[in-house]
């Protein structure tokens, strides 16, 4: 259905490229760095589309008749507070501290761009995390080192396998990309 159109995943995120795959659709990576910025009173759950779409429009120059371009940005969310990517062992440490025992929401914004039209969304999955020890954290970061991921974990790593107790919503979304939705959106173009 998208055989007319070349596809443009603005993201050297490994999770999101294998997601894409995952509806048997050509497309290329393109990463341009953008500094993830927002102002300070943007309603916390707005954060994500706020940022999808500041990638896209760093990609502009990439968009020709012909071009669908998607970008996206993840948060973690505990109590009204945003959780990135952290910025090191001890950063990591404290969020998923925090994390355990808990139940929190992951949003993922997301923003499909073509030159005529700009469609911007977001999903949100609440993720149940049972109790972790110290020495389980401590585990966790040492071997599988996730400061890549928002919220300091990859639902589908070891942490994931031991400490998530229930999800609410998409389990792809927690990845990185709620690939079924994009389906559905993409389906419109």
């Amino acid at each position: 259905m998208l055989e007319n159109y070349k596809i443009i995943l603005g993201s050297q995120s490994p999770r999101r490229q294998e997601l894409l795959k995952g509806l048997d659709i050509d497309f290329e990576v393109k990463k341009i760095d953008v500094e993830e910025t927002y102002p300070p009173d943007l309603q916390i759950d707005k954060v994500p589309e706020y940022l999808a779409k500041q990638k896209s429009d760093a990609y502009k120059s990439f968009l020709d008749e012909n071009t669908i371009l998607i970008t996206a940005d993840t948060i973690v969310v505990l109590d009204n507070q945003a959780f990135g990517k952290p910025k090191d062992y001890s950063d990591a440490f404290l969020m998923l501290k925090k994390l355990a025992g808990k139940t929190h929401e992951v949003i993922t914004g997301v923003c499909i761009t073509t030159k005529q039209r700009q469609e911007v969304f977001s999903v949100v999955t609440k993720v149940t995390f049972s109790p972790l020890s110290d020495d389980e954290i401590g585990y966790y970061l040492t071997k599988y080192a996730p400061y890549d991921k928002a919220g300091s974990y990859g639902i589908q790593e070891w942490v994931g396998f031991v400490g998530v107790e229930k999800i609410e919503g998409s389990f792809y979304n927690v990845m990185g990309l709620p690939i079924q939705k994009i389906y559905q959106e993409l389906k419109k173009f």
